[in-house]
């Protein structure tokens, strides 16, 4: 990952975004030969000299203060999270490590199992940042059946699964919300830590291989992820909406657990209660007992 690029796309197309009559500036006749706000419009925005944006938006956010950055967020109108990665980018670009680091893909504590398994009526993972999912419970992994199925890509991975294998429009119905969704994430993440090596060869392997992701990647657009409602398709239940909630876990960065739930009475309630059924007779079936004998799901993949 480029950094200084990454900055350059970033607050171009954040600057395209915004009109003079949404940043409250004069609307000047005559046409204009760039779809936002010109560079000198958010220096005066900013209260910063033309030159000196230029400098920033060149990609050169080092020595960028936190009175600078605000400022630029400010005149740019970014949201929550566009704020977010643009101090992410700027830290990035202080660090510069010598090499590029690379993680593993996460060891989830035995405790961390255990609360998922507790969650007995509510889908539930722990996955990292670039989407593989490192444990899950039993009813997740029957919302989450396709990605574990013998032809899925392994590890278990939500971005690769949804762009490269055949089931992943399918399963994601809402797919326009739900690409823009996770490259979003990927996005947000590789700002965070844009040296991390196996994030940066799984984009790459995506954008090789998906023209919509590398469409949708080109977007710059990031999101913060914290609660929300997601459609699925699944094969054997059909259609259901769930309402999600996702939680940072403190004691093991970069870690996230996402749960799943509906509200009692809803279609999706009656959902999720058929789905339990049917994860009780596929684990009957796996292991020869009756459909009241549930086995436990492995958290990590099959």
């Amino acid at each position: 990952m480029d950094t200084a690029h990454d900055i350059r796309e970033f607050l171009a197309t954040r600057r395209a975004k915004i009109t003079p009559q949404q940043a409250g500036l004069p609307a000047y006749g005559g046409n204009r030969r760039v779809p936002g706000l010109r560079r000198e419009e958010v220096a005066l925005l900013a209260g910063v000299s033309v030159d000196y944006y230029v400098r920033l938006e060149r990609g050169h956010l080092a020595g960028a203060s936190e009175e600078v950055l605000d400022a630029v967020a400010s005149a740019l109108q970014l949201d929550d999270a566009e704020r977010a990665h643009l101090y992410d980018l700027a830290a990035a670009q202080r660090r510069r490590p010598a090499r590029r680091a690379k993680r593993p893909r996460g060891t989830v504590p035995a405790s961390v199992q255990r609360v998922l398994d507790a969650m007995t009526d509510a889908p539930a993972f722990v996955r990292n940042g670039r989407l593989d999912v490192l444990a899950i419970n039993r009813l997740g992994r029957a919302l989450y059946a396709p990605l574990f199925a013998a032809d899925a890509p392994r590890p278990v991975n939500i971005a690769r699964f949804q762009f490269l294998h055949p089931a992943g429009r399918d399963f994601f119905p809402d797919w326009e919300a739900s690409l823009n969704t996770t490259v979003s994430l990927l996005r947000t993440e590789a700002g965070r830590d844009p040296h991390y090596s196996e994030l940066t060869g799984l984009i790459g392997e995506l954008a090789t291989r998906s023209d919509e992701f590398r469409t949708e990647w080109a977007k710059h657009n990031v999101r913060l992820h914290h609660t929300g409602r997601k459609p699925f398709r699944h094969p054997e239940i059909g259609d259901l909406v769930l309402d999600f909630d996702a939680m940072a876990l403190p004691a093991q960065p970069g870690l996230t657990l996402t749960a799943y739930s509906a509200e009692p009475g809803t279609a999706g309630h009656d959902a999720l209660r058929l789905l339990s059924a049917w994860a009780a007779t596929e684990d009957a079936q796996a292991s020869g007992a009756s459909p009241g004998a549930v086995s436990r799901s492995p958290g990590s993949g099959p």
